[in-house]
């Protein structure tokens, strides 16, 4: 799909406040809002938009430990059987698969140190094709983002003038 400059700006917008009514991204890039209605539609329907959700701060939650778990895998491992273990643990928030001397890089977010030990030792480590694991734990996090920078720049700062 090809993206315009409105579409860059309804996504913009969108990446700001996902409450925001068509209306008022109408006014802001001068568009009737059925025109925002359409496009809008069309960027779901193109998986531009994959979806909408709120962020909230897990601390207050209990899960206030971040950890990136390295896992190795193991001669015959299947990709896709590990991926979907991993997947169905709810405390894994990405999973990446890489090429390097580890197969896949795994964010997981927990309570503390002890349900970071089971998760490693319980519910990680015996995944069927999981050879080893490798982790380091989050002290400090200064950006957590999934914003892109859709004005072209990703140095500068998004601008909706």
């Amino acid at each position: 799909m090809e993206l315009d400059a409105k579409d860059r700006s309804i996504l913009l917008l969108l990446q700001e406040n996902a409450r925001i009514s068509n209306a008022e991204i109408a006014r802001r890039i001068e568009l009737a809002p059925s025109a925002v209605f359409q496009r809008i539609r069309k960027l779901e329907e193109a998986e531009v938009i994959q979806g909408y959700e709120a962020r909230i701060d897990p601390r207050p939650l209990g899960f206030g430990l971040v950890a990136f778990v390295r896992v190795q895998t193991g001669e015959g491992a299947s990709a896709p059987e590990i991926t979907g273990a991993l997947g169905r643990l709810p405390v894994v928030q990405e999973i990446h698969r890489v090429v390097g001397e580890d197969c896949f890089f795994v964010k997981v977010r927990v309570e503390d140190t002890g349900a970071l030990a089971d998760l490693l030792d319980r519910q990680i480590q015996p995944i069927p094709g999981v050879a080893t694991t490798k982790t380091t734990i989050v002290l400090t996090t200064s950006k957590e983002t999934r914003a892109l920078p859709l004005d072209g720049h990703p140095s500068a700062p998004p601008s909706l003038d």
